[in-house]
């Protein structure tokens, strides 16, 4: 039996604009062959822009690495074919020529999921509108979507820990206030 705990991330190159239908054939994939053991996360970054039209402020998601997708898997066996197989995939981002695909460092897995923080809004420091088992829903960055219960609130941080279920499995997330609110 293969160890399936040892991911790392790496960047999928997908026909630019489709991102996001290459996400969800992705994922689609992982469910229909069963490799959620595998594969665990398939991110499109993205990076909220506003956009002033006639006088109105129009919120925008726009993917942050236009042609890329990132995923945390275990490359073994059948994966990498698996996946350079799915519709939009051109393949790996540092792959060369029939070779494998190249892991990103972790520091440039932190920068990439890290720009979400860097792209939060400054907000007032009087209450904290959290409470600890409190469910939250994501609205911001590439967990949008996903529901999670706070665990813990670092009130001088202004930053939450949510545990979010992603794939059957639950993850901690440390997200800002400005990136979840109340269900």
């Amino acid at each position: 039996m293969a160890d399936t705990s040892l991911k790392k991330w790496y960047v999928v190159r997908a026909v630019s604009g489709q991102e996001n239908k290459v996400k969800s054939y992705i994922e689609t994939e992982i469910t229909r062959l069963h490799l959620e053991d595998y594969i665990s996360q398939v991110l499109v970054p993205t990076e909220k822009v506003v956009q002033v039209r006639e006088g109105k402020k129009i919120s925008k998601e726009r993917v942050y690495f236009p042609g890329y997708v990132m995923v945390e898997a275990n490359l073994t066996g059948e994966i990498p074919h698996i996946i350079k197989s799915i519709t939009g995939v051109i393949g790996f981002l540092g792959e060369t020529k029939g070779g494998d695909a190249v892991p990103l460092r972790l520091s440039e897995v932190n920068r990439m999921l890290g720009k979400v923080d860097e792209l939060a809004v400054t907000i007032d420091t009087q209450n904290i509108p959290f409470t600890i088992g409190e469910v939250v829903k994501v609205i911001d960055g590439p967990f949008n979507g996903f529901n999670g219960s706070i665990e813990k609130i670092n009130e001088e941080k202004r930053k939450l820990e949510v545990m979010v279920k992603i794939f059957g499995r639950k993850t901690p997330l440390e997200l800002g206030f400005l990136q979840v609110e109340k269900v």
